[in-house]
Formats: structure tokens, sequence, C-alpha cells
């Protein structure tokens, strides 16, 4: 039997960047806004993969360059703007939806899957 003061050995990084940031609000901030990051570039990620396309396919629908689209996809870069969210979603053919979420350890009325950037109909 585990003491009370144990905690369970895992190897999900959200646990454990939630573990790591502790009771500081300062370090849970930061937390927060590397999980977002790292969010928005996953979805990027895969809404291109998904579309079939390359970064540089994606960069010349963009009339910008593989770079650009590298970037974006990287979890440490933290210039995502709500224009050029816009503008790949329309490029692979869907829309950017965005919404509002409880503080952590609240749980919400009900339980959804929203995604950031879903296909037009």
């Amino acid at each position: 039997m585990k003491a009370k003061n144990e905690t369970e050995k895992t190897s999900d990084a959200l646990v454990l960047l939630d573990r790591m940031a502790g009771g500081t609000l300062e370090l849970q901030r930061l937390t927060e806004k590397a999980r977002i990051n790292a969010a928005v570039a996953q979805l990027i990620y895969a809404a291109r993969t998904e579309a079939g396309l390359s970064q540089a396919q994606l960069a010349a629908k963009l009339a910008t360059r593989q770079s650009v689209i590298s970037r974006l996809e990287d979890a440490d870069y933290h210039g995502h703007s709500l224009s050029m969210l816009q503008r790949i979603a329309a490029a692979l053919g869907r829309r950017l939806v965005i919404g509002f979420a409880p503080p952590a350890g609240v749980a919400p009325a009900r339980k959804a899957e929203p995604s950031m950037l879903e296909r037009v109909a």
C-alpha cells in the first residue's frame, strides 16, 4: 500500500507539467501558456497532415514560406495570431472555432469535444 504523500508514476506530460507547476501562480500561468502553444501547434500539424499537405504545400496556399509553417507547428512558438489561424483554416477548407473553458480543476457542465479547426460543410 502506498503512503499518502507518494505520487502515482506517470509518463503523461500534462500531469507532469501540473506537478512541476505546483502551487505557484506564476509557474501555473507559464505552464498554461506552454500548454496552449503546444495545443495550437498540434492542431495545425494535425489539420495539415489530415489534408495530405506538406509544410511547403500549405505554405504555397498561404503565399508564405515553408519555414513559417514549420515555426507555427513548433510547440515552443508563441506568436500564433488569430488572422494566421483563420488563413490556415480557410486554406484547409475548415473554419476556426474558438471557445472559453472553465478554470483548471472546475468540471464543465457538459462534456464536449470541441475542435479549433472543423471542416466546412
